[in-house]
């Protein structure tokens, strides 16, 4: 037994020994001295990472932490020139109702602040993004009377700083600002509507910072693909000029102006042809039988109602102004015409009403002075008929074929009022009958007669003196 244990102990201290050997030799593997490789070598050997050695730090390289940058570049001295310019990117909606423009554009400044400056074999600039500008000194600038604003971050914040050898700095960023624009509507749709955007500087006066168009008129670039449903823009442009708060004083102030003059076809299609054809529409009444009353009727109250729908329409996208808009005078004018013609059909109405209450007293008061109508029977060829001056049209209907006769009164004492009218055969040409003849009272008004030629060269009056003064 005592063998057995000693050739197993024998055995396990081998194995611990080659194991002991294999691990010697990894580790001089591992840690051999890199070396470079000699030509005829069957294998290279791996060559050190010179990426990996220790780099200059950013706030080392531009002395950030040497500097107080919460204070402006001269401090206590003149004041910082900045220059600025600006790309307009897109303009992308005008708001007649909230009068305000929304506007995406690149906004770079440039200005020296020698505290950057940096020692470089190249001459060339360094680029950082918007994490280095809360470490340094940049312009205040503000858009005026902006309503909201805000800087893109997708997908990081748009800002670029660009720092040169001397100094010189390029602060550029990514903007979107909705603006207020005071508009004029007094001649809207047919109108042209100036906006500005204003730059300032909040904090710093005239005496400490100094705002100016960095290359005058050229500073202002627009992309030629702007473009706007209902406004064509005529021009952008720059200017500048001081302004002064009582409380703080004097301030550099840059404006971004362009002119925008509003597209009229629109308008044309959804409020002025409409407009128009319900006026013509009304006067169709006008050529319809007096006596069709809810052809009339009906007829007039639909062109009122759509007139209202449409002034109600148009008011519904505009604000609230205190005075008369172009559009205004066009709609409301449309308006009284087509209220007209209903008022003209009721002037029909009521004067053929009370023409028919006066012709049938006029034929009951004939019926019974027929009845005391002296003996005509030796007459051959005429007919006799009580009148007392007057006809309605029925009388004057069954007259057709005759001419007018002798009249003679009939015993003035007794009846004065009582005429005899005798009638003849009419044997007379044609043109005799015309100019003897009654005159046949037609089932058209005289009025409605009128009204065809009067309401069409009224309007057409009204068309030609709107758009000669509007255009």
């Amino acid at each position: 037994m005592p063998c057995y244990a000693r050739i197993l102990f024998i055995v396990l201290c081998l194995i611990l020994l080659g194991e002991c050997r294999k691990h010697r030799s990894r580790r001089k593997r591992w840690s051999a001295p890199a070396e470079g490789h000699k030509p005829g070598t069957p294998l290279s050997k791996k060559v050190a990472d010179g990426t990996k050695s220790k780099k200059l730090k950013t706030s080392h390289l531009l002395r950030i932490d040497e500097h107080d940058f919460t204070m402006r570049p001269a401090f206590a001295g003149p004041a910082v020139p900045v220059g600025v310019d600006v790309q307009v990117e897109s303009l992308d909606s005008i708001s007649e109702v909230d009068m305000d423009f929304t506007m995406t554009l690149y906004l770079r400044h440039y200005w020296k602040d020698e505290r950057l400056a940096f020692l470089s074999t190249t001459n060339k600039s360094m680029t950082f993004d918007g994490r280095l500008v809360k470490k340094i000194w940049v312009p205040d600038v503000f858009f005026v009377h902006s309503k909201r604003s805000f800087i893109h971050d997708t997908t990081t914040e748009n800002i670029m700083l660009r720092v040169f050898p001397d100094g010189h700095v390029l602060y550029s960023l990514r903007v979107t600002v909705t603006a207020a624009c005071n508009m004029d509507f007094s001649r809207f749709p047919l109108d042209s509507q100036t906006c500005t955007l204003e730059l300032e500087s909040y904090a710093y006066t005239d005496e400490d910072l100094m705002l100016y168009w960095k290359s005058g008129d050229e500073s202002l670039r627009t992309d030629d693909r702007i473009s706007l449903s209902q406004f064509l823009i005529q021009k952008f442009h720059t200017s500048s000029r001081l302004a002064f708060y009582s409380s703080t004083g004097w301030y550099n102030r840059l404006y971004i102006n362009f002119t925008l003059r509003r597209h009229i076809f629109f308008f044309l299609l959804q409020t002025y042809f409409p407009a128009t054809l319900m006026v013509m529409l009304s006067w169709v009444s006008f050529w319809i039988d007096r006596r069709a009353v809810p052809a009339r009727v009906s007829l007039g109250i639909t062109t009122v109602l759509t007139m209202s729908t449409i002034i109600t329409g148009v008011n519904a996208s505009m604000p609230r102004v205190s005075y008369i808009k172009a559009v205004d005078i066009y709609l409301w004018v449309s308006f009284v015409f087509v209220f007209l013609s209903v008022l003209e059909y009721a002037a029909v109405n009521y004067l053929t009403t009370v023409r028919d209450g006066k012709d049938r007293k006029l034929r009951e008061k004939a019926r019974e002075q027929s009845q005391n109508l002296p003996c005509t029977c030796g007459m051959s060829h005429g007919r006799t008929m009580m009148l007392d001056g007057t006809y309605s049209e029925a009388d004057a209907n069954s007259l057709a074929g005759y001419t007018r006769g002798s009249m003679a009164a009939d015993d003035a004492s007794e009846k004065p009022e009582r005429i005899v009218v005798h009638l003849s055969l009419d044997n007379e040409p044609t043109e005799t009958k015309k100019k003897k003849g009654f005159r046949i009272i037609q089932n058209t008004h005289a009025i409605d007669t009128s009204s065809r030629m009067i309401f069409p060269g009224a309007y057409i009056l009204f068309n030609l003196i709107y758009w000669c003064v509007y255009c």
